[in-house]
């Protein structure tokens, strides 16, 4: 745990670009910190649906979109990979696309949160292609967008035959 708190303070702090690309130190958690950030995710994806709806939360997923590729590309100078393990903004902006199309409701959020999962897991193609050959900030947000589109259909046609 002392080495955590050490890549912490020295990390996140030091540069705005990391900071927010591990979602405010998020992207440092020892153990599924991508699980972890789209946790985060549901309730401020909740809270941004109810409050504003569906084009604001759009306009919100576009502007982090944009703000993560350049944290990313930050990250991927600063960390030296290609897709460092502790960005985990691709994961919240895939899991809020997977969410901004449907109402809040604990059962629907439950479902898109676990299809997210697997589609940002196991990624199917075209999600392995973007995965692994768009070497760039844009390369590591895409692939989540993608699987954020293949969980938000699922989970839309879910919602519309309930």
């Amino acid at each position: 745990m002392r080495g955590f708190k050490i890549i912490v303070a020295n990390r996140t702090l030091n540069s705005t670009g990391v900071f927010f690309a591990t979602c405010f130190g998020v992207g440092y958690l020892p153990k599924a910190p991508g699980t972890w950030a789209s946790l985060i995710a549901l309730p401020v994806a909740w809270a941004i649906s109810n409050l504003f709806g569906i084009l604001v939360f759009l306009i919100i997923i576009g502007i982090l979109f944009c703000i993560g590729i350049w944290a990313a590309n930050r990250c991927i100078k600063y960390f030296g990979h290609k897709d460092p393990s502790y960005v985990v903004v691709d994961e919240v902006v895939g899991q809020f696309f997977t969410l901004v199309f449907i109402p809040p409701d604990l059962i629907f959020y439950t479902i898109g949160f676990i299809l997210f999962r697997i589609f940002d897991i196991l990624k199917p193609w075209p999600i392995n292609w973007a995965d692994r050959d768009l070497n760039s900030g844009f390369g590591i947000m895409f692939d989540d967008v993608l699987a954020g589109v293949y969980s938000s259909i699922i989970l839309v046609t879910y919602v519309n035959w309930a």
